[in-house]
């Protein structure tokens, strides 16, 4: 399990969340830039269900740039599937941005998810569904997005194949399909493995946007925003049935 380590050089979204943190109730600010009003959430924190309970760096960092980058008109009225999405913090976030949203993770991690749609009224503009990984997209949630998200996904080794499963079910190979935006926290030497895996389906390329204040901040603290795309011709396993 990843260890908490929030950002030393960029201010908070939030309080510091210990890992005992329980039942919690944060107040997270993120800035938006050109003069509009920032983005201000309430966000339910429990460490009880799992790692995915509480928010982490990359979560953070990615809920930035889309502040910062993907603000209107790019995700208005956009479909966004945010993969292994704990409290809900990215997809909230696009959903302030205007787009439709359906936050995704493990059955535990569903009441936390519910319960930061509801005191954020952010229903029914977000849905949470189930969504595990390596299994066929459940009839809940649509089978095409324009942007898929995820953040700090790569720290568990045996899930590493079935994440891939999943992203390869939601990219086609003989279309453009969605904008696959993917942030992670490099922690261990495993996750050279989960990138060996991604690499027979994908390439990818560092967000790099010169006029980001913050990279230099992040890319110290070895988080990684990367934009990922689909081999063509590459052929992915079947998906197993749920």
């Amino acid at each position: 399990m990843p260890v908490a380590d929030p950002l030393r050089q960029l201010p908070a979204l939030g309080p510091p969340q210990p890992p005992s943190v329980h039942n919690e109730l944060l107040h997270i600010l993120v800035p938006v830039p050109h003069n509009r009003p920032d983005i201000a959430l309430r966000l339910a924190v429990d460490a009880a269900p799992g790692c995915g309970g509480i928010a982490w760096p990359a979560g953070e960092v990615l809920a930035r740039y889309l502040a910062r980058h993907r603000g209107p008109p790019s995700l208005a009225g956009a479909r966004v599937l945010e993969l292994g999405s704990g409290t809900g913090l990215v997809g909230l976030i696009a959903a302030r941005l205007g787009a439709h949203v359906w936050i995704t993770d493990q059955p535990p991690l569903l009441p936390i998810m519910a319960n930061n749609i509801r005191i954020n009224d952010l229903a029914p503009q977000v849905t949470a569904a189930e969504l595990n990984w390596g299994e066929p997209l459940p009839c809940s949630i649509p089978q095409t997005f324009d942007f898929v998200l995820a953040a700090d996904c790569v720290y568990f080794e045996p899930a590493f194949p079935l994440l891939v499963a999943t992203l390869c079910a939601l990219v086609p190979t003989s279309s453009p399909g969605p904008e696959v935006l993917f942030c992670y926290k490099k922690r261990r030497k495993a996750d050279k493995r989960f990138f060996a895996l991604l690499k027979k389906h994908f390439t990818w390329t560092d967000v790099d946007d010169a006029s980001d204040p913050e990279r230099q901040s992040y890319s110290r603290e070895a988080i990684s925003l990367l934009r990922l795309r689909r081999r063509p011709g590459s052929v992915a396993s079947p998906i197993s049935k749920a």
